[in-house]
């Protein structure tokens, strides 16, 4: 049971709403070599790659796979940080949360946040995503924020970025989608995060320099063998770059995922 990230096939696909092409014969593609879910990354007012919510599912769901989540966000502006009132915010995120409920999404997580230049920043930030995840918790799906490598940054010098925000968002309402491949770029263990944070990381995003499994720098064993402890329901792969085609590329690392040992049939159950 193993989710792909469409950004993976973005080069056939277009992603952020940009380039759009017809995402039926990827989808069936996909399908076909064995992944069960999809993660969009295009929601853009009120559509999926171009498409309604619904058009969205049914094209999902005709191939056999399921809409599983969406990577989408909106920042707050410099006059919103500084006043703390992100009400207008919260507005886009009602139109968001329905258009997600329409097309089937169990979960949307935000992907990208910057450093911010202050701890109160940061914090204005935890309490946004607290209030996002409560109003995604109401429509009945779930809320969480994806890691790069810069959370690993200190804010003001004193707290780590990522630290902060797993101890000042409640996990009622925001949940963590770890990317292992960039907590190991990050200089970090992501079983040290698992132990640290139990149960805070209900998705994970399965990443490698290229192809998964081809580097030898993530240590997926382990990261497996720690999935109940860290609370973890469902595994994304992802594919950023890639050392032969795209097709080719995903479906590589799907066979990885599929013939190691260590990875159980389903995290869900």
């Amino acid at each position: 049971d193993i989710g792909i990230q469409l950004y993976s096939v973005r080069a056939l696909i277009g992603s952020f709403g940009r380039n759009q092409h017809d995402y039926k014969p990827v989808l069936k593609a996909l399908a076909d070599m064995g992944y069960t879910s999809i993660e969009a990354a295009s929601y853009n007012d009120g559509k999926f790659y171009g498409n309604t919510p619904e058009e969205f599912r049914r094209d999902v769901e005709a191939v056999g796979m399921k809409v599983l989540s969406s990577h989408c966000g909106k920042g707050l502006s410099d006059e919103e940080l500084a006043s703390g009132d992100f009400t207008e915010a919260l507005k886009w995120w009602d139109q968001c949360i329905a258009a997600h409920k329409e097309a089937g999404m169990e979960y949307i997580v935000t992907p990208y946040l910057s450093v911010p230049k202050t701890l109160k920043d940061l914090q204005t930030y935890c309490d946004y995503y607290n209030e996002v995840g409560k109003r995604c918790q109401a429509a009945g799906l779930k809320y969480g924020y994806h890691n790069h490598a810069h959370e690993f940054q200190k804010v003001e010098d004193k707290e780590l970025m990522l630290d902060y925000m797993l101890q000042h968002t409640n996990p009622e309402y925001v949940f963590f989608q770890m990317d292992v491949y960039w907590v190991v770029r990050g200089q970090n263990s992501p079983v040290d995060y698992f132990n640290k944070y139990p149960g805070r990381f209900t998705m994970l995003h399965i990443k490698d320099h290229r192809e998964i499994g081809q580097s030898g720098m993530v240590g997926y064993d382990a990261i497996f063998k720690n999935t109940d402890t860290a609370g973890v329901r469902h595994i994304v792969a992802e594919i950023e770059k890639y050392s032969c085609p795209v097709e080719e590329s995903v479906k590589q690392s799907l066979d990885y995922l599929l013939d190691a040992p260590f990875v159980k049939a389903s995290y869900s159950k």
